[in-house]
């Protein structure tokens, strides 16, 4: 099920915000493969994030390097990093705003999601947006529970000329370490509240046992 989405008043014009979904690593801790791919409660993280996500944007790319076609059954564009060497996530947020420099042009912004975190809140765009404005910033990330978790993000698709050379040229692969240039709006969002105490929404599988718990949390956070 698609879950409904309505923009916060002032928080971004329609037609302003793209996204791009981080599938581009090497999943070392995972054991290799896709990440993204492997499966809870029956379906594939990538799966249940696209439904989570897809509402909360007016444009979607996935960002995953490697043949294409394995994505198939997604149905989003996919775009490999426009940075050689598995550059990390911010070769994949350069790539989301590559393609949203050409496919969406009317887009002004680029959120960015890693693609194992299933319990990601469907509201996340909205409290970026209004935080970023809110607090006078020019970028905005999300955290959690007392930490920072700067892969989602929502980014100025005007900066990618900046994050091209901090890559490309300065050698720059800390997300952290690149968003120190900027003024950066940390966004805290309330954890999910179940009959068993709160959960993280941004719980991410990394490792093999990592699956095992969110398929216990799936069961909490449903039930």
């Amino acid at each position: 099920m698609v879950l409904g989405y309505r923009r916060m008043a002032d928080a971004a014009p329609p037609g302003d915000i793209a996204g791009v979904l981080l599938a581009g690593g090497l999943s070392r801790r995972m054991g290799g493969g896709d990440k993204a791919l492997r499966r809870i409660g029956g379906r594939p993280l990538l799966e249940r994030i696209v439904e989570r996500v897809r509402p909360q944007v007016d444009a979607l790319v996935l960002n995953a390097n490697g043949d294409p076609a394995r994505f198939a059954g997604i149905g989003l564009p996919v775009v490999a990093d426009t940075v050689p060497g598995f550059a990390g996530p911010l070769a994949g947020i350069l790539a989301g705003l590559d393609w949203a420099a050409q496919a969406a042009p009317e887009a002004r912004w680029v959120a960015s999601f890693a693609c194992d975190a299933p319990f990601l809140p469907t509201d996340l765009v909205d409290r970026l947006a209004a935080g970023r404005q809110v607090q006078g910033a020019d970028l905005a990330c999300a955290a959690s529970m007392g930490r920072a978790h700067p892969v989602f993000g929502l980014w100025p698709v005007a900066i990618r000329a900046d994050l091209r050379r901090a890559l490309a040229e300065e050698g720059v692969r800390k997300v952290d370490a690149f968003t120190t240039r900027y003024r950066l709006a940390t966004v805290e969002i309330p954890p999910i509240e179940t009959a068993a105490g709160p959960v993280d929404p941004f719980f991410n599988a990394n490792r093999p046992d990592d699956l095992a718990e969110a398929e216990r949390l799936l069961g909490v956070i449903d039930g």
